[in-house]
């Protein structure tokens, strides 16, 4: 079909909305009304001449009692769709009852076979009904549908051009709606780009033959479209017979229905079995394809949007156990699960987990995602582990950055990222950046917030700037692990004094917390609160209940005319929690502290109260007290006291905490490693290794690039252990890590501006100011 008349479908049929719907829907919802209208009445006039044989089949099937009849009756159909019902829409022309009417159109609706039923069904067509009734507009609408002036029978209208009508109908109310067309509507330039990343780096190796092409967020389906449209035209220029099967998932039904709706309209009926959607068919937490692998695969996910709901159906983060989302790399298990507030990193795991790593060109992926996917995630979480598994296989190819404002609900900056399982050998081991940022044509209209445009000619800079695969301003290659590196932690030891002073002793009487409230009731109820709790347990109870109550009276009190002028004066009763209160009525927590007092009190007593300057002196003496006077503490009530009567300092020695004597053999021994925290010591003139405590206030943390020369260790020789001598990495808490800066790699800094620029404008400013002070001082004197 010529695009003449199509287009004079796609305006008669626009036309329309404004004819019949106006008034009584707001614009924003016609697609809801004129799509599914737009679907039926295709598929009535593609079904008309087969309708007696489908209702004929239909009968002998009844009778025969045979259930399973879908197979039967698509076949009398000629078509993967058909209907049952006694209608056809030409006979609702001669409907005067509108109930009747009503009525009649829904016995009509209920005759389409399940994937037409399940369309409409998600369109949520048939609660347009009844507004369409009671305004006596069901009847105009269908009889606007069946003007002659527009013919949808096959006859006039083939399938691929019935399909680009519809698309087209698509783009025209999605940009009419521009606020919400990014939601589910990728401009055709960008998808144009990436079906190019991804077709024609192997048009030259492909075959005669069928291919899987997947979209896991495929909206109205306007990408595989574009993509079956590239690889079949690359086939068609070298007499390659190509078969193309899409699969595509969507959550969201109206979109679902549209793609669906759409691959009917064009004669695919088995492409439209392969789209799964609707609201229960989430695509991180409900796989419609687990087992499938497929070819090529294209998508521009939901970023920014919380997936929290996906989550907890998968188990949450500790119980997940889908394995796409927990894999083992390199003898690791990693977990790719993200932050719950955004998931679109999955959906690339999800397409790399469906790659073809059999056939020969493998899987090519193209998939749109927002900055955040090139840096969000700290080592050793979801984001920067997606990120490694995916350049640690070497599968990234390029990361592609786009203009701003290229798409319509969002004007953040956006990246394609490519992605191959059969990298030819000239890339491996290398992924290429190109900033695209600057390589667009401007719109006369904005379209939301989409201002700007691929071009033909863009598209093909950006398509020939990857073949060429060479450093430009633009361009930039790296090897996969110039984006890793180690994040490890960096320790130094704790350095204590210690003094049994009578203050900190005092302290350990409210070590079970609430210190400021146990003071209080301790200077009410004195030595009761740790040796006879019972006796005052009813009264401490009544001073808890009660708890604050003076307070508010006292404030109450400060001024009486605030409560004459307003209710909302009134200060509300002060108390303490339920919570707070159990633990203060817990007699268990006032006997601990009492015996903690008791024990450091005893202690002072027998080692004094002078300043131990070094801290592993005194944990021995009190060792040693504790041994010789048969006193029994737990491990946790000991720290309690050490570290009540402890603070830091700088000067004093390190804070040990293991030593380790020399093993009987090289494998029971530990050897000195300072960079480790293992240090070379003597202690009673025998060589041992000493392990210090590290101080938590201290501890930071360093990233070290994976090319770094030499490593961690010349790493930390050089930029740590020159400035903090006695620092040393946690061995087990190093973790591994990706990120991408392209701001880093593409920053142009502006030049700075000379000093004859600089003298010249202070010089003129000077002037002016002079000016303006002569003729203040003129009008002064006048």
């Amino acid at each position: 079909m010529d695009p003449i008349t199509s287009n004079k479908i796609v305006s008669f049929i626009w036309g329309i909305a404004d004819d019949v719907l106006r008034d009584l829907f707001r614009r924003g919802k016609y697609p809801d009304v004129i799509l599914p209208m737009c679907v039926i009445r295709r598929m009535d006039a593609v079904l008309e001449p087969t309708k007696q044989a489908v209702l004929d089949t239909k009968k002998m099937l009844d009778a025969a009692g045979i259930t399973e009849q879908k197979a039967v009756l698509c076949s009398m159909a000629g078509q993967a769709f058909y209907n049952t019902s006694a209608f056809t829409l030409r006979n609702f022309k001669s409907r005067g009852n509108r109930q009747q009417l009503l009525a009649d159109f829904e016995d009509y609706l209920d005759g389409f076979s399940p994937n037409v039923l399940d369309i409409l069904e998600n369109f949520k067509f048939r609660n347009q009904l009844p507004t369409l009734a009671r305004a006596d507009a069901l009847g105009t609408l269908i009889e606007k549908f069946l003007d002659p002036d527009i013919d949808l029978t096959p006859s006039g209208i083939d399938n691929h051009a019935m399909g680009t009508v519809f698309e087209e109908l698509v783009r025209k109310f999605n940009e009419d709606n521009n606020e919400e067309a990014g939601e589910h509507w990728t401009p055709r330039d960008a998808v144009r780009l990436m079906a190019n990343l991804v077709f024609l780096p192997i048009q030259d190796r492909l075959k005669s033959g069928t291919y899987l092409l997947f979209d896991d967020a495929c909206g109205t389906g306007g990408m595989l479209t574009v993509a079956e449209e590239t690889l079949t035209d690359i086939g068609n220029k070298v007499g390659l017979q190509i078969d193309c099967r899409l699969y595509g998932q969507e959550i969201n039904p109206e979109t679902y229905a549209i793609c669906k709706a759409d691959m009917l309209l064009k004669g695919e009926g088995t492409n439209a079995d392969n789209i799964v959607g609707g609201a229960e068919h989430s695509t991180l937490s409900n796989d419609a394809f687990p087992a499938q692998e497929f070819d090529f695969m294209l998508a521009n996910p939901p970023y920014g949007k919380s997936w929290k709901k996906d989550l907890e159906a998968l188990g949450g983060k500790d119980g997940m156990r889908d394995p796409r989302f927990k894999v083992m790399h390199q003898g690791e298990e990693l977990s790719l699960v993200t932050r719950s507030s955004d998931g679109q990193m999955l959906f690339l795991v999800n397409m790399a987990a469906k790659m073809n790593h059999q056939s020969p060109l493998g899987s090519r992926i193209a998939e749109v995602h927002n900055g955040s996917s090139l840096f969000t995630g700290d080592a050793g979480q979801g984001e920067s582990n997606i990120r490694r598994w995916i350049i640690e296989n070497d599968w990234l190819e390029a990361i592609v950055a786009l203009p701003l404002n290229l798409f319509y609900n969002t004007g953040i900056a956006t990246y394609i990222w490519v992605l191959s399982n059969r990298k030819p050998a000239h890339r491996q081991g290398q992924v290429q950046l190109i900033d695209a940022s600057q390589w667009f044509k401007p719109l006369r209209k904005n379209l939301g917030k989409k201002n700007c445009e691929l071009s033909p000619e863009d598209i093909d800079r950006i398509t020939q700037t990857f073949f060429d695969f060479k450093e430009t301003p633009e361009s930039k290659l790296f090897p996969n692990a110039a984006f890793g590196y180690w994040k490890v932690t960096v320790e130094r030891p704790l350095r204590l004094h210690s003094q049994l002073s009578v203050p900190r002793i005092e302290g350990l009487r409210f070590a079970s917390g609430e210190e400021d409230i146990r003071r209080v009731l301790f200077d009410e109820f004195e030595d009761a609160l740790f040796t006879r709790f019972a006796s005052i347990e009813q009264a401490l109870f009544q001073r808890l209940e009660g708890w604050g109550a003076d307070d508010a009276q006292d404030d109450a009190g400060i001024d009486d005319a605030a409560d004459d002028e307003s209710e909302d004066a009134k200060p509300a009763k002060k108390g303490l929690s339920e919570k707070k209160k159990r633990k203060l009525l817990d007699p268990k927590t006032w006997e601990r502290d009492g015996k903690l007092f008791d024990t450091a009190s005893q202690l002072r007593d027998a080692l004094g109260g002078e300043l131990f300057e070094d801290h592993n002196v005194f944990r021995e003496q009190v060792a040693a007290w504790l041994k010789s006077s048969g006193t029994k503490l737990s491990a946790t009530d000991l720290k309690v006291i050490l570290k009540a009567v402890s603070w830091r300092e700088e000067s004093a020695p390190p804070v040990v905490a293991k030593t380790h004597k020399p093993g009987k053999t090289a494998r029971t021994s530990a050897q000195p490693d300072p960079l480790h925290g293992l240090y070379a010591a003597q202690v009673d003139g025998k060589p041992v290794v000493l392990e210090y405590e590290p101080d938590p206030d201290l501890r930071d943390t360093e990233q070290v690039p994976l090319l770094e020369a030499g490593g961690i260790e010349a790493f930390i020789q050089r930029e740590v252990l020159p400035y903090t001598p006695d620092a040393w990495v946690k061995a087990d808490a190093t973790k591994i890590g990706y990120e991408v800066s392209f701001t880093r790699h593409f920053y142009k800094p502006q030049p700075l501006r000379t000093l004859d620029e600089i003298r010249a404008d202070i010089l003129a400013i000077e002037e002016e100011a002079s000016g303006l002070l002569d003729g203040l001082l003129k009008g002064d004197f006048k």
